[in-house]
């Protein structure tokens, strides 16, 4: 794969008809170097995992309570728009140590959650007294329950296996349904990326991982896969029979993803734009709560399935395809008939199967540039028609 200019258009021999960008590009009007770019691509995803990597070292995840164990206190009260604060800081005026991460959410309009570390015998009572007061209950009506870090492994241990278990029906059933396995590599590879980039963002931002936020993680695998099989449907008919059509691998794996790219970028619009709803009312109206890591999981892992259908998973799966011998053997011969095609022109370089992609793309221009001209040759000007003089029945019989 060569790496070429960011955008190709070829010259529309009907200029006076104007046609959407989804078109455009559906069509090869317009066409955008995705896959020859691929090592652009690939170092900006290169850096953004080691953000994620360097994050996660740093700054491990902020685990919940249900992964690391607590005390939850529940209040009976009047839930109003500043109760979440107000309980948050009656907390951590006690000025116990470790009190930082106090986790306060409301459940109707008569509760609040508190959460907060492990406590012992004496703490406990200060809290509860503490929230009694505020709630002007007594402290025997706010009852407390304490979370084992038990449970949290329970869940981390379950979600490890239905991502394991998923990750090998994905393999096999891409396998099955494109008959190639070098499609399944390249779709698990964009989910890897996905799933570290999403947990990468929780660590930089210090998001809560809640039971929420694994489980965001595990629907946007549904996401990403979505995104892999729809650009990957597209890839495989244009690739069919592609040792005997004039462009490489690369070329027709990046037309497809010109002719997708309108309906991918619309499907993940209009699956974000409600996600991103769920995130901007956990994080700024409620504050905290399951809402807040779950929108997260999914804004994020959605954007990046959406880039990594494009950007990673097609060019790894051409980079495989085209380290194939009939692969190789179809670009040197095309490269062979590119050479010869440009020798009738002077000072022609000499095309190497290295250049054989651009050479097969500038052919292709050419082509199109004399179909242009033979066009406007052959095309009659707007006008009166001029008919052909009638000549009458007898004077077509006289000699």
């Amino acid at each position: 794969m060569s790496e070429n200019t960011s955008a190709t258009v070829t010259p529309d021999a009907s200029p006076k008809t104007r046609s959407s960008l989804a078109h455009r590009l559906y069509v090869g009007d317009l066409s955008y170097d995705f896959v020859p770019k691929w090592k652009r691509w690939f170092m900006i995803s290169g850096a953004l995992l080691a953000i994620s990597l360097i994050a996660l070292v740093v700054r491990p995840l902020n685990l919940s309570i249900d992964f690391k164990g607590g005390t939850q206190f529940v209040v009976p009260t009047t839930v109003t728009a500043s109760s979440i604060d107000d309980y948050r800081r009656t907390v951590q005026a006690l000025g116990l140590p470790d009190m930082a991460d106090v986790k306060v959410s409301t459940v109707g309009t008569n509760q609040v959650d508190v959460q907060v570390r492990s406590l012992g015998a004496e703490e406990l009572g200060k809290v509860r007294t503490a929230l009694a007061g505020k709630a002007n209950v007594e402290p025997t009506q706010v009852a407390n329950s304490l979370i084992g870090a038990s449970w949290g492994q329970q869940i981390t241990q379950a979600g490890l296996i239905a991502l394991a278990v998923f990750l090998a029906l994905v393999s096999l059933m891409i396998w099955i349904y494109f008959r190639d396995w070098k499609m399944s590599v390249a779709a698990i590879t964009g989910l890897l990326h996905d799933l570290l980039l999403t947990i990468g963002v929780f660590a930089v931002l210090q998001f809560a991982f809640s039971p929420a936020s694994l489980i965001g993680m595990l629907t946007i695998l549904g996401y990403s896969l979505y995104d892999n099989v729809v650009v990957f449907d597209k890839v495989r008919e244009n690739v069919k029979d592609i040792t005997k059509q004039n462009r490489t691998y690369s070329q027709a794996a990046n037309t497809a993803v010109n002719q997708v790219l309108v309906r991918s970028l619309n499907t993940t619009i209009i699956g974000v734009l409600p996600v991103a709803a769920i995130l901007f009312a956990g994080t700024f109206i409620l504050g905290t709560g399951p809402l807040k890591d779950l929108g997260l999981a999914l804004f994020v892992g959605m954007i990046a399935g959406a880039y990594s259908s494009v950007f990673i998973a097609t060019p790894i799966l051409c980079l495989m395809r085209e380290a194939e011998p009939a692969m190789k053997e179809h670009v040197a011969r095309l490269a062979r008939r590119a050479s010869r095609k440009a020798s009738v022109v002077p000072n022609a370089p000499i095309v190497t199967p290295a250049a054989a992609p651009a050479a097969v793309a500038r052919l292709a221009a050419i082509q199109a540039e004399s179909l242009a001209s033979v066009d406007a040759a052959f095309t009659q000007p707007a006008g009166e028609r001029v008919q052909p003089s009638r000549v009458s029945r007898a004077n077509r019989k006289k000699p």
